[in-house]
């Protein structure tokens, strides 16, 4: 069911609570990203063109349910006016008297960002008289936050329930509609392409994938030596999940019942564990012997994967190859982070998820040649796990029923 979007609100004269995605990263006070910024300032700019007055709330990092200076959007604030060439006020709370003062004497097209809303425990716990009082600065309601739609939170949902009109921004629109196609209709080939740590955390997209008939699955990250113990290899002092070998197996043989293509790496990048600063090597899978920690996929690996991207029509991509936070163990996501761009630019469409492939694509600086980054983590996985997201169920349908009571 398609969302009612900002477009179909009437914005001129109203507060226009919109809940974005600030959370950035700072030092010395200073935001050192703005990628999460500009996201959402197509919707700040049509709701000032359109005579509306923005009231913005976010969480930034994780506070304990407390006022805390070091996580105060007060900076973000300040940012956020030299991006759009004009005042923007802030409140020092986020709910109360002061912040329902300041969403009051807004004018048509100036703009207020509240203080971090995480600075009441009401939020993550979604307290419905926490979300009454962020329901005093609006008229209507808007999120533009899809990185946070899987969390049932206060400034997410609880909201929705006071605010007569709830609908999807700009940048909540496009990842719902680009999202929805790959879950729906992708066109094929399909090849999805997930890394990370954990079997357990991609599980449920797995078995979607797999219920989906992906035409390929490859698998890199320290989420494959789950599967390879699985099938018998010797893993080393690799990081395996023991208790999901069994689990690992069946999604094997699921995949191949469905006619999906699983593949898994054939070398990899090990260190002794014993003399890690001079021992790094690459060698096939085969052969890692106890002592030696696999930590990123190895160069025939990437070129595999390479070739297995060709003709594709659809991509998907979520989680690193290996330990990408570390040199040189960021080479395998990398490469895959070029193999993506090319076959994009050999006409797939591609969809890049998760903040290490994020980062991975923009380090590389190809991200003018992905189809589309979202800027989802948890939530783009949970969407293509098939799994509802309240941050979006709670939203008006796009034929103007209201999903509240």
């Amino acid at each position: 069911m398609k969302k009612k979007s900002v477009r179909d609100l009437e914005l001129k004269g109203k507060r226009v609570f919109v809940r974005v995605d600030f959370n950035v990263p700072l030092k010395d006070g200073e935001v050192t990203d703005d990628t999460r910024i500009t996201g959402a300032l197509p919707t700040i700019r049509y709701i000032i063109e359109a005579g509306g007055r923005p009231v913005l709330a976010s969480h930034l990092g994780r506070p304990t349910g407390e006022p805390d200076p070091a996580f105060s959007l007060s900076p973000v604030a300040a940012y956020l006016g030299e991006l759009l060439g004009q005042h923007v006020a802030f409140a020092s709370d986020c709910i109360g008297e002061e912040a329902e003062k300041a969403a009051r004497s807004l004018e048509d097209g100036q703009v207020l960002v509240l203080e971090n809303v995480r600075f009441h425990e009401g939020e993550k716990k979604n307290d419905p008289d926490f979300a009454e009082a962020l329901a005093k600065l609006a008229d209507v309601y808007v999120n533009d936050a899809f990185g946070t739609a899987h969390r049932a939170h206060a400034s997410t949902e609880g909201i929705t329930e006071f605010v007569e009109e709830c609908a999807a921004g700009l940048l909540m629109e496009k990842e719902l509609e680009v999202l929805g196609k790959v879950v729906s209709a992708p066109e094929r080939p399909f090849v999805a392409i997930l890394g990370g740590a954990k079997v357990s955390d991609k599980l449920p997209v797995i078995k979607s994938l797999i219920d989906k008939e992906v035409n390929r699955l490859l698998i890199g990250g320290a989420m494959a030596y789950t599967f390879l113990k699985a099938m018998g290899y010797t893993t080393g002092k690799s990081l395996v999940e023991d208790d999901m070998l069994d689990t690992a197996l069946d999604m094997k043989s699921a995949a191949e019942e469905a006619g999906v293509e699983l593949l898994l790496p054939t070398d990899h990048q090990v260190v002794d564990s014993f003399d890690p600063l001079n021992s790094r090597r690459i060698i096939p899978i085969d052969f890692t012997n106890a002592g030696l920690v696999g930590l990123d996929i190895g160069t025939e690996t990437a070129e595999v994967y390479k070739r297995a991207l060709e003709g594709a029509k659809t991509i998907v991509w979520n989680g690193p190859m290996g330990m990408f936070e570390e040199k040189p163990f960021d080479e395998g996501t990398l490469a895959i982070a070029d193999a993506v761009a090319e076959a994009t630019d050999a006409g797939a469409f591609s969809v890049v998820g998760g903040g290490d492939s994020v980062a991975a694509v923009n380090e590389a600086g190809l991200a003018d040649r992905i189809s589309h980054i979202s800027t989802g983590g948890g939530a783009t996985l949970e969407f293509l796990s098939g799994v509802e997201l309240p941050g979006v169920s709670a939203l008006d349908d796009a034929l103007g029923k209201s999903n509240r009571a």
